[in-house]
């Protein structure tokens, strides 16, 4: 069993991760407010980088696998800088999600373990989609 240790610079990654995302998010829901938004990546990119620490961070986003999503990623947070937020969110959207596709497996794995919630995500339904989209690749919890 793989142990994921607690310390103090993992626990403000995560906040400032989670502030990050809120940032966003309110940016989104303030009509594109490129300052929120700006201030969301920030504290995104940053948390992730206290997170994981800053060598996992760099060799994250430098493999060449990932270069479509990092390239689109940092246009998009080069967009919000300069004050096209819609444009940017897009590209950094799209960015988001082929950099973190290989942790969606884990992330359907995980939520369908969570009491309440994870019955709707065992419905035979529900499962088969995501099974579909599962594939071969599946990062370990």
């Amino acid at each position: 069993m793989v142990s994921f240790e607690m310390n103090d610079l993992k626990k403000i990654g995560l906040g400032l991760t989670g502030f990050g995302i809120f940032f966003s998010f309110l940016g989104i829901v303030f009509f594109f407010d490129k300052g929120l938004i700006a201030m969301g990546n920030i504290l995104f990119l940053s948390g992730l980088g206290l997170t994981i620490g800053l060598k996992s961070t760099m060799q994250f986003f430098t493999k060449p696998k990932n270069y479509k999503g990092t390239i689109s990623f940092g246009l998009g947070f080069f967009l919000v800088l300069i004050g096209w937020p819609f444009f940017g969110m897009l590209l950094e959207a799209y960015g988001f999600i082929v950099l973190f596709s290989g942790f969606w497996p884990t992330l359907a794995v995980f939520v369908q373990r969570i009491p309440i919630i994870g019955w709707i995500f065992q419905q035979p339904y529900v499962t088969s989609f995501l099974d579909r989209y599962r594939g071969k690749k599946r990062v370990p919890v």
